[in-house]
């Protein structure tokens, strides 16, 4: 990426941020305390991706949810990795049944450590199952090393549309400060935001080779609510196995 696509970023980022500031809808805001994502890309991999994202609603405001995500990617060449997930879905109020459809597209911009930061961006398409409802989401990733801590940034913009839904536009920020303690334990600290979330806590991830080219990476966290309508707890889990 030359210059000015980097000078392009980081006003990206400043007009992201801007929109945070402002008016939102909420339609979009219930799943964003997930997976925060890194701008990389390894040429050749495939992966199998489990995560699950389980809330605990006893504020009165919100409800006990479940969201599960099963996904298969791959690189498509050295800067681009593409997944596809099926996501399902129980609440206190309903069995569990398959929610939405998902196709991603990661898009590496810089290669690692060529400028002060590195730049990526990720594309979301999804699909509800039992209704006329469809989302379009992009989200700026941003991650910096200093000393042994990695700091990486999400910053995300969503729309939804569709016969069974208000039009509306969401925006979303995800934040997470990582210390590099071994390959097999990282202790780290996430912070969410949206319109009717906030959230921050604990997460300890790592990962475990199995030869060249296989490896299992693991992640799991309790996200602790910050205002009355985001839940009192969200605890998340990821496993890749990558190769």
């Amino acid at each position: 990426m030359n210059l000015t696509a980097q000078h392009a970023a980081v006003w990206l980022m400043a007009g992201l941020s801007g929109v945070m500031a402002g008016p939102r809808n909420a339609g979009a805001d219930g799943g964003i305390i997930d997976k925060i994502y890194h701008p990389y890309v390894q040429p050749l991999e495939r992966e199998l991706e489990l995560r699950a994202s389980l809330e605990d609603g006893s504020n009165a405001r919100t409800k006990d949810r479940q969201t599960w995500r099963l996904g298969y990617g791959m690189a498509l060449n050295d800067n681009w990795f593409g997944e596809a997930y099926l996501i399902g879905q129980q609440d206190s109020m309903d069995s569990f049944h398959l929610r939405e459809y998902e196709l991603e597209a990661l898009w590496q911009i810089t290669e690692q450590g060529e400028y002060a930061a590195d730049w990526g961006m990720l594309f979301e398409l999804a699909s509800v199952d039992s209704a006329d409802i469809m989302e379009i989401s992009s989200t700026l990733l941003a991650e910096k090393e200093w000393l042994q801590w990695t700091g990486t940034a999400n910053l995300k913009v969503t729309y939804e549309f569709g016969d069974d839904i208000a039009n509306e536009l969401d925006t979303a920020l995800a934040l997470q400060a990582r210390y590099r303690l071994s390959q097999s334990l990282e202790p780290a600290l996430e912070f969410y935001s949206g319109e009717n979330i906030l959230g921050a806590g604990p997460v300890i991830m790592g990962s475990q080779r199995f030869g060249q080219g296989r490896q299992l990476h693991w992640e799991t966290g309790l996200i602790l609510g910050m205002k009355q309508n985001t839940p009192n707890s969200t605890f998340r889990l990821l496993l890749e196995y990558e190769f």
